[in-house]
């Protein structure tokens, strides 16, 4: 972009620097033009077509009373309320579910069958699982045909000792049906909500480890974003929240936290967008909180694509000292929301342009 905006310059301190005899036709006398020009006191020589050209706009600064803000650090994160994470409690080799593993992007229903974890046993342990297999069903075959003689003699036999035999013969053939399914157990991964698969990371045929994440569903309609500062009465003093960048995006104060994590206080916003559309944001994305805290500080309130950086890296505004000359102004600056600053250190009254700034800023 900034090698775009710089072409368009030169091209345009070329027209207008161009002799007579390329700009106007034969026979006719060509305008005198002054040129796009910087000053040896800095300051910009911008003649009023090149202005309408570059689509330079200015606006009269005026001093008032805004509410302090703060820019914080902040990132992208899930609503706990309509998004999970899957994962594996025993371990094993994930099988796909009916519809395939799902991919990241894909829609899921709650309780929908994701994927199938088999556990894998070792061969000392699959070895004595059989044999208590093998000895539960030979203890099974003893107890039925014990139960199935004492009811050939029933009217002899106590009824009391029918039932018993009755009742371990049912004990040992569920323990027999609990210990061989056991060889083949497999743990089914469903959907904790409905929503789409933000992460999957997941093959099939892939040896996953208890606790491993496996799958994270969110809907991508409710998000929150975490912001985070160090000083507990910044934390405390916020009121509201924008996005920086974002003019779309509004952001709703839920609270802050009241626990140090990590040597800093979270703040949590519930992220919704205005009008129709699809929120702009995705899961783990960093951005910049624009956080309104209470009080007002003394300033003139301006677009943020007023202020530039100079040289030096300081930010400075540009000013209309006369019809065709511009000059520059260091100033402090203040976010005040996704699209605003509050600039202090500049003279109420003082025509600042708004845009094109960046592009005056390039000439040499």
């Amino acid at each position: 972009m900034k090698r775009r905006f710089t072409l368009t310059l030169l091209a345009l301190a070329s027209a207008v620097q161009a002799g007579p005899a390329a700009q106007a036709p034969q026979g006719e006398p060509a305008a005198v033009v002054e040129p796009v020009s910087r000053l040896p006191d800095g300051s910009v020589q911008l003649p009023v077509p090149a202005q309408r050209r570059l689509g330079i706009r200015t606006l009269v600064g005026e001093a008032g009373d805004a509410a302090r803000a703060i820019e914080l650090p902040g990132r992208v994160v899930m609503d706990p309320n309509s998004g999970g994470r899957v994962q594996t409690a025993i371990g094993g080799t994930v099988r796909p579910g009916p519809r395939g593993l799902p991919v990241s992007g894909q829609k899921v229903r709650q309780g929908e069958l994701l994927a199938r974890v088999v556990f894998n046993p070792s061969p000392l342990e699959l070895a004595s699982q059989r044999a208590q297999l093998a000895e539960l069903r030979s203890e099974l075959l003893l107890a039925r045909r014990q139960a199935e003689r004492l009811q050939s003699l029933e009217g002899s036999v106590a009824r009391k000792e029918i039932d018993a035999a009755l009742a371990a013969v049912q004990g040992l053939a569920e323990r027999e049906r609990e210990l061989a399914a056991g060889l083949g157990a497999s743990e089914p991964l469903l959907a904790p909500v409905a929503g789409v698969v933000a992460r999957a990371d997941v093959v099939a045929g892939q040896v996953v480890e208890p606790r491993d994440l496996l799958f994270e569903i969110v809907d991508p309609a409710r998000l929150l974003v975490e912001a985070t500062t160090a000083d507990p009465a910044v934390a405390a003093g916020i009121v509201a929240g924008a996005l920086l960048g974002q003019p779309g995006v509004e952001l709703k104060l839920l609270g802050a936290a009241r626990s140090l994590r990590d040597g800093v206080l979270p703040v949590s916003f519930r992220a919704s967008v205005r009008g129709t559309g699809a929120l702009p944001l995705a899961l783990g994305q960093p951005v910049r909180v624009v956080a309104t805290l209470a009080g007002t500080v003394k300033g003139i309130v301006l677009p943020a694509q007023a202020v530039v950086r100079n040289a030096a890296n300081e930010p400075v505004v540009w000013l209309k000292a006369s019809a065709e000359r511009f000059v520059v102004q260091p100033v402090r600056v203040q976010p005040l929301d996704a699209a605003r600053v509050v600039v202090t250190g500049l003279a109420a009254g003082s025509r600042v342009v708004v845009q094109g700034a960046n592009l005056i800023a390039q000439i040499r």
